[in-house]
């Protein structure tokens, strides 16, 4: 993540994240792409996001893929004591990110997968 450019953790294979970086293009932002599958963030780069968005762990995890069954994350915990198990597996199955976040040139940060998160970019 670099300080004051707005950076996208895409999937070009998912259509929420396409559109999310066709709302940047159509908006004349400037931005980079980190396709997080193949540059998966470091823990501590989702603490830093998490903050940014002011959000835990569980709230940005994909709890419906198979991994997150396999790992029987639906039976975590989900307290401040649990977070570092959240992040740790979030850094080692990108996969289970909610897809795509935009971090924002201003500090802030956002799953742009609604209409209304979109128009918050703006």
């Amino acid at each position: 993540m670099t300080s004051g450019q707005t950076e996208i953790w895409h999937n070009p294979r998912c259509s929420k994240s396409r559109a999310a970086t066709a709302h940047l293009d159509e908006s004349g932002a400037t931005y980079t792409v980190r396709r997080y599958l193949d540059d998966p963030p470091t823990a501590d780069e989702l603490r830093e996001v998490l903050r940014r968005m002011d959000a835990q762990p569980w709230d940005i995890t994909r709890t419906g893929e198979q991994i997150a069954k396999d790992l029987g994350m639906a039976d975590w915990g989900r307290t401040a004591a649990d977070r570092d198990r959240w992040i740790a597996a979030l850094a080692e199955n990108p996969q289970l990110i909610q897809r795509p976040i935009v971090l924002t040139g201003d500090g802030g940060a956002v799953v742009a997968r609604t209409e209304d998160a979109l128009r918050s970019l703006d």
